[in-house]
């Protein structure tokens, strides 16, 4: 326990308000150098954050994917509250391969004949691949960083407003499980999830706290984070004109809309944060 409140204690103190000014351009070095889109811009920012996920998967309905690219979430922090990176990219749109993709499917008989011909040829041709990428849903405010929570193993650590994007030649560039107004919203907690039947609890971990820039870089690795209690909605917007009937056809494929208490995701990873004027002191 004692090493806990030391932990949080180092944390806390990264979090106090810090002198900010007005930059530019950010070109931070070394072991900053991850920190170059921390919004410094925005002299109230007083914390900077720098997110890596390298393994753990999205599970919904029938799906499940796997996190086979890493994805980065960055911004920073200003009285508590999450504001997105300079560059607008606050999470990496990193397209995740769909195991299974539309592999094996044929369109329904009920389709217009002319629409079965036009999506069975596609399939014949090979366009089964699947890509899916979570996207922030809405704004970037929205997003919540709680580091406290995340070291004490309670509560949630990260909590991600998303829409997740379908995408191949056949869905178009519109697919969407949840959108800007209705977004699915991921809890994560390095703690243990409570979530509805038939889902049961599983744990977290906040992983091993290091610090790296001489003291100034608190570096939570090896951690996972996890939340099995939120609910997907169904898919819209694919195939465009046809999303009348590309939309169920992905309904039932994925096994969407699936309630609360039957999908999981987990992120494993790295987190890393600073003072914002630790960062502007390593610009070249």
């Amino acid at each position: 326990m004692r090493k806990l409140l030391i932990a949080a204690t180092v944390v806390a103190a990264m979090l106090a308000p810090a002198s900010s000014a007005l930059a530019s351009s950010h070109n931070p070095t070394g072991d900053f150098a991850e920190f170059a889109e921390c919004p410094l811009n925005n002299p109230e920012v007083t914390t900077c954050i720098f997110s890596e996920s390298s393994g753990g998967f999205f599970e919904m309905g029938a799906k499940t994917v796997p996190l086979a690219n890493p994805v980065i979430l960055q911004g920073g922090l200003a009285s508590g509250a999450f504001v997105g990176a300079e560059n607008g990219e606050t999470l990496s749109k990193t397209p995740q391969p769909v195991p299974g993709g539309l592999l094996g499917i044929v369109a329904p008989e009920w389709w217009p004949g002319w629409l079965q011909s036009w999506f069975n040829n596609l399939i014949d041709e090979g366009f089964t691949g699947v890509n899916a990428t979570v996207e922030v849903a809405g704004s970037a405010s929205n997003i919540k960083v709680n580091t406290i929570n995340l070291l004490l193993e309670k509560g949630t650590a990260i909590s991600l407003p998303t829409k997740i994007k379908l995408s191949n030649a056949i869905l178009g560039s519109h697919c969407y499980i949840g959108s800007d107004s209705s977004p699915i919203v991921i809890d994560f907690t390095s703690g243990e999830t409570s979530p509805p039947p038939p889902n049961e609890p599983i744990h977290g971990d906040r992983g091993t706290l290091e610090t790296q820039g001489e003291g100034e870089i608190a570096v939570l690795s090896g951690g996972l984070l996890v939340n099995n209690s939120f609910a997907a909605p169904g898919a819209h917007g694919c195939g465009g004109l046809f999303s009348l009937f590309i939309d169920p056809l992905v309904n039932s494929l994925v096994g969407l809309p699936s309630p609360a208490g039957t999908n999981t995701a987990e992120l494993e990873g790295v987190l890393k944060s600073t003072s914002a004027e630790a960062v502007e002191a390593s610009e070249e």
